[in-house]
């Protein structure tokens, strides 16, 4: 059965323009409309009858949940709120925020009353009861994020473990011998999904490579600059010159003082790269290697697929896994003889 997906790739167009050229809801070009029309034509498209009657009584709304906590680094989390927010208005939809701590109230009461046409989910834990909700609802939901039991989920997120695997194939290629990690605060190890995935990929491939790991939590607090010159501390009293920094820009920062009051050059002497940083490394005091993440895009693609859901109800549950990138500024220094 051809699906809606199949005809806008055939078109060469996203799902939301083709949904607009065959609804009228929205003014789509003469040249783009002839062009889906054509694809549908060959490929012999039909919207089942459930969904022309579910896009009869859509509210153009999506629900995001990302429930806000102490926890949390508000910095990280808004951007993504943002980044979903412009995909979703651009495909005609509006945003409601739910920003319970209780992520569960505030999704099961959306979905009971039929106030939203699909929900969006930030924030993903290990063990996020949200998962259980997705599962019993009919109303579409795609995670923005991987839970441990992510069975007949719909989620999308960086592939972090290829991410932290990438950082270390680098370090390596280059002759180092033992790598630091300054990894998330502690309590994002237990709440969140992804700085598990990064470890364990740096810790697989580490072991593949014969590196020398040592892996540091860091943490928000006023102790974070002294935690972090520790471990630069003994990393460059070993002789270890090979840094994976995957925490906030502070975090960056501290690394690169500490290594600067040593009198080292980074990518002379010392290697570092971040990984999966979510903000502008560009505005560190040092260009520095960076596999980015970007919240752009798995939000857009949290859409799309959102919007897939909504035309095609059985469209099969996966994962979507983002292909991380290698940014180079020149920070690789080879390993000391």
């Amino acid at each position: 059965m051809t699906t809606i997906h199949q005809v806008a790739a055939a078109a060469g167009v996203s799902i939301s323009t083709v949904s607009y050229a065959l609804s009228g809801k929205r003014p789509v070009s003469e040249k783009t409309r002839l062009r889906i029309e054509a694809a549908v034509q060959t490929l012999g498209y039909e919207p089942d009858a459930g969904a022309r009657m579910l896009a009869g009584r859509r509210t153009n709304i999506f629900a995001l949940t990302e429930p806000l906590r102490a926890d949390t680094h508000a910095p990280t989390h808004m951007a993504f709120v943002l980044a979903t927010a412009v995909a979703a208005r651009r495909s005609g939809y509006d945003i409601l925020l739910l920003t319970d701590e209780q992520a569960s109230e505030g999704m099961n009461r959306v979905a009971a009353s039929n106030l939203v046409d699909a929900i969006l989910v930030l924030d993903v834990a290990p063990d996020d009861e949200r998962a259980d909700i997705a599962r019993s609802v009919r109303t579409p939901t795609v995670f923005v994020g991987i839970p441990d039991d992510a069975h007949d989920l719909t989620c999308v997120d960086l592939d972090f473990e290829s991410a932290g695997r990438l950082a270390v194939d680098r370090l390596a290629d280059a002759g180092h011998t033992a790598v630091t990690l300054l990894g998330q605060t502690e309590v994002a190890y237990r709440k969140s999904n992804f700085p598990r995935r990064l470890l364990r990929g740096v810790q697989d491939r580490s072991s593949e490579r014969d590196v020398e790991l040592e892996w540091v939590a860091t943490g928000a607090t006023t102790t974070e600059p002294a935690t972090v010159r520790a471990a630069a501390e003994r990393a460059l009293a070993r002789g270890d010159c090979a840094f994976i920094v995957h925490a906030v820009g502070d975090v960056h920062e501290a690394l690169l003082e500490s290594i600067a009051a040593h009198g080292l050059t980074v990518g002379v002497d010392v290697s570092v790269i971040s990984a999966a940083a979510s903000f502008d490394t560009s505005t560190l005091p040092v260009p520095i290697d960076t596999i980015p993440l970007v919240p752009q895009q798995s939000c857009d693609l949290a859409v799309e697929l959102a919007l897939q859901q909504l035309e095609n109800a059985g469209a099969s549950a996966r994962i979507h896994l983002i292909p991380p990138e290698y940014h180079a500024a020149g920070s690789i220094a080879p390993a000391r003889e």
